[in-house]
C-alpha cells in the first residue's frame, strides 16, 4: 500500500511540474489537478488505483505532446514566413 501511495504522490508531483507551462495558466491547471485527485481520494481498490495511475501517465504523455507541438509551431513561425 505504501508503494502505491508513493506512486500517486510521484504522479501528482510530475503533473504539477508539467502544469507550469499549461496554456491556460498554472493556477487553472493546479486547481483542476487537485479536483481530479480529490475526486478519487476514497478509492482503495489496488486494481482501480493502478487504472487511475495508468490514466495519469497517459495525461503526462498528452501534456508532453501538447508542449512539443507548441514548441514546433513556435520554431516554424520563426523560420518560415506566413506570407
Amino acid at each position: 500500500m505504501n508503494s502505491t501511495r508513493s506512486k500517486v504522490i510521484h504522479l501528482y508531483k510530475n503533473l504539477l511540474f508539467l502544469g507550469r507551462d499549461y496554456p491556460k495558466g498554472f493556477d487553472y491547471f493546479k486547481i483542476r489537478l487537485k479536483e481530479a485527485f480529490m475526486k478519487n481520494k476514497d478509492v482503495t481498490d489496488t486494481h482501480q488505483i493502478e487504472i487511475l495511475l495508468t490514466r495519469g501517465q497517459y495525461v503526462i504523455k498528452e501534456l508532453e505532446a501538447l508542449y512539443m507541438l507548441k514548441k514546433y509551431r513556435t520554431l516554424k513561425k520563426r523560420y518560415y514566413s506566413e506570407h
